[in-house]
């Protein structure tokens, strides 16, 4: 499904930065984008060399669904600056529409308030969105998360809803 979503070639920040499809060479990176959100690392996205099999397998999981598609954005020097994930979701509701679901949104603490973050949610509503037919953008935000909530606004995203989360016990 993901497959045919045309990657740009630059994301229109102050500097050059370019967005790219995951691959297994940036696990390292992604982890440490993880662990540099004290929220994330709060949960566990700690950066510890025990939990790597874990994020090996998460990783591999996500870059063989055709549902889900994991973005990092490179700047001039190639570095990791920056990651995101979209999931298209199919749906009844709303007369059948799909919905394109944005989860595990970062950039680098190092580059935040650079533009990067902003440009990247642009190309998510207005290329990604329209190229794959998704006639809603939809995320969740920590309530911690004040700061994303009102970076969220000024790109037009709406609080419309109240989330609900389970933990399952593990087995």
């Amino acid at each position: 499904m993901l497959d045919s979503l045309d990657l740009p070639a630059a994301l229109p920040t102050a500097d050059t930065h370019t967005v790219r499809r995951a691959r297994h060479c940036d696990l390292d990176a992604l982890i440490g984008l993880l662990s540099d959100d004290a929220i994330s690392a709060g949960r566990g996205d700690a950066a510890r060399g025990e939990d790597r099999p874990a994020y090996e397998k998460a990783l591999a999981r996500i870059l063989s669904d055709p549902a889900n598609e994991l973005v990092v954005v490179e700047d001039a020097a190639g570095v990791v600056v920056g990651t995101l994930q979209l999931t298209l979701i199919p749906g009844m509701a709303r007369r059948g529409a799909t919905r394109l679901l944005v989860e595990a949104v970062r950039v680098s603490s190092e580059r935040r308030s650079a533009g990067i973050g902003g440009a990247l949610m642009r190309w998510v509503t207005d290329v990604a969105a329209l190229s794959l037919g998704a006639a809603l953008v939809q995320l969740t935000s920590d309530s911690a998360r004040v700061d994303a909530h009102r970076f969220y606004e000024r790109l037009g995203f709406v609080a419309s809803h109240v989330g609900f989360k389970y933990a399952v016990p593990s087995v």
